[in-house]
């Protein structure tokens, strides 16, 4: 049987997919199938909010987490502790105040 690239690759420690776990579906057919399980948006309340930031025009949410948690590839973060199923609609409407947060599982972070 052929590996899948999926059991050779591991997500960089800032994905959000980093601690997905990889599964495998064995087909009628006998063939296998690796796939990541599903990763389900954590509880907001579970974040603990170090401070808002108000959404000015020309905003992106790569440019805000690079600016407020120091990388760009961390803005799935802030979309967690925001709810946020579809991440560009943070960005709406001008003014609103997005929720800036401890990762979860840090001391002080909210839970895990």
């Amino acid at each position: 049987m052929i590996a899948s690239p999926l059991d050779a690759y591991r997500f960089p420690a800032n994905s959000r997919y980093a601690d997905c776990p990889l599964l495998t579906l064995t087909l009628p057919d006998g063939r296998e199938v690796r796939y990541l399980e599903r990763r389900l948006l954590p509880d907001p309340a579970g974040f603990t909010v170090v401070k808002r930031r108000a959404i000015a025009d020309g905003d992106r949410l790569d440019a805000i987490s690079a600016a407020e948690i120091s990388d760009p590839e961390l803005w799935w973060r802030i979309a967690d502790a925001n709810a946020a199923m579809n991440p560009p609609d943070l960005l709406q409407p001008l003014g609103r105040r997005l929720a800036i947060p401890m990762p979860l599982g840090m001391p002080g972070g909210g839970g895990v």
